[in-house]
């Protein structure tokens, strides 16, 4: 239960109030406010815990790499999914190049945490990929 306070701390005292994700260009706008100034330094990854009408209920940094990479660990994911009943997640990373298109390690990591979460009775919404002036959404292109 403490890790559920942590993830609604997160939100409910921060400029992050709850919202209902209607599109994807909301969802990276709203996740494009968890990062400061260094979107264009290093990888990061976001999930956004959403309940069953798409409201966020938290959102947590899964990972933070190097210029090119990060790893997101699937069982950390689950995890947050867990603790905070989450009913549809949306995970998040940005490209600090600048080219928003999914390599082919985002495509399987897209693919593996659906089925993962899956499991959990969880859907994955979107995979989204920021750069400092675009976004790349693979559910807008068909790719979940």
């Amino acid at each position: 239960m403490e890790n559920i306070k942590k993830i609604s701390l997160k939100l409910g005292k921060s400029k992050y109030e709850r919202k209902q994700i209607t599109s994807s260009k909301m969802a990276s706008d709203y996740i494009r406010g968890f990062y400061g100034n260094d979107m264009e330094l290093f990888e990061s990854c976001f999930i956004l815990l959403l309940d069953q009408s798409n409201t966020t209920l938290g959102y947590a940094k899964i990972s933070q790499g190097g210029i090119c990479s990060t790893i997101v660990d699937i069982k950390i994911v689950c995890k947050y999914v867990v603790d905070s009943l989450a009913q549809g997640v949306i995970i998040c990373h940005n490209h600090p190049s600048g080219n928003s298109t999914p390599s082919l390690n985002d495509k399987n990591l897209t693919e593996k945490l659906a089925s993962s979460l899956k499991m959990l009775d969880t859907k994955l919404f979107d995979h989204i990929i920021l750069t400092k002036d675009s976004f790349y959404s693979m559910q807008d292109n068909g790719e979940i």
